[in-house]
């Protein structure tokens, strides 16, 4: 699907790769609807627009909550008439800690924003899509949902969810006009350790030897896979290696990951 003209709906359009959407879309000569929690955010990336801007809506939403996304659908709607696109993007993950030292809040509202945002956002939207010539849902899952992570076990499990539940949708879609593009990341070059409280001395270290595919060009490469129909859009080298090395040996890959990560940023 050709991003061209068409209305599409970004969430987590504040900040990071979902900014880099907005921005990257609206140079496409999309309508772009962004959506984010962080009012100061969309905000942000409204500026950065600059000319652009008058193809952009901002809509202030909770996507874990269903009565939110029903009202920015309806919102949605008024102001554009219909959705050609939805990209779930929006996410977070928690402080490096494990299994044991999580609090029950923390972990819900990971599963929360991560898992149900989606579901919310995609039931919400899907009726809509549905009546399009052509329309598109891309879900950004992560490198962290095709294998695990030590001390980030609920964002990975959380991002596995995101993954099976691309997979099946493609599988239900088929035949319809909705295509389905599955998005895995691997490190990005973005500010969310910050913003969601996991940011430590050994991860800004860490990050001033290996800063991560940079937020615009994992945008491109998501937009790209929109416009090619993907199935699956690996993005990074890193996500590209580390999957490769879990299809021939599953515990092996866990164990060097765990061992480098402990290395690496684990207090």
């Amino acid at each position: 699907m050709k991003v061209h003209n068409k209305v599409i709906v970004v969430t987590g359009g504040g900040n990071g790769i979902g900014q880099q959407l907005v921005l990257n879309l609206l140079e496409k000569n999309a309508v772009v609807a962004a959506v984010d929690i962080n009012l100061d955010g969309l905000v942000e990336t409204k500026a950065l627009a600059g000319a652009l801007a008058s193809k952009l809506s901002l809509h202030q939403t909770d996507i874990s909550n269903g009565e939110s996304v029903s009202r920015l659908v309806e919102e949605v709607i008024s102001l554009h008439g219909c959705v050609d696109a939805i990209i779930n993007n929006a996410g977070v993950i928690h402080p490096f800690n494990s299994v044991l030292e999580l609090d029950y809040s923390v972990i819900e509202r990971m599963i929360n924003v991560n898992y149900y945002g989606v579901i919310n956002i995609t039931k919400g939207f899907l009726p809509l899509l549905l009546k399009r010539p052509v329309a598109h849902i891309a879900n950004v899952s992560s490198m962290g949902g095709l294998f695990a992570f030590p001390n980030q076990t609920f964002y990975g499990a959380s991002k596995a969810a995101v993954k099976l539940f691309s997979e099946g949708l493609y599988v239900e879609l088929r035949g319809t006009s909705v295509g389905v593009t599955m998005v895995s990341p691997g490190a990005i070059n973005t500010n969310i350790t910050k913003n969601c409280g996991a940011h430590n001395e050994k991860i800004e270290k860490f990050s001033q030897l290996y800063k991560g595919t940079p937020a615009k060009t994992a945008a491109r490469c998501i937009i790209a896979g929109i416009e090619k129909n993907k199935f699956n859009v690996l993005i990074g080298i890193d996500a590209k290696i580390l999957s490769f090395l879990y299809r021939l040996s599953p515990r092996l890959t866990i164990v060097l990951v765990g061992t480098v990560m402990k290395m690496a940023i684990l207090d």
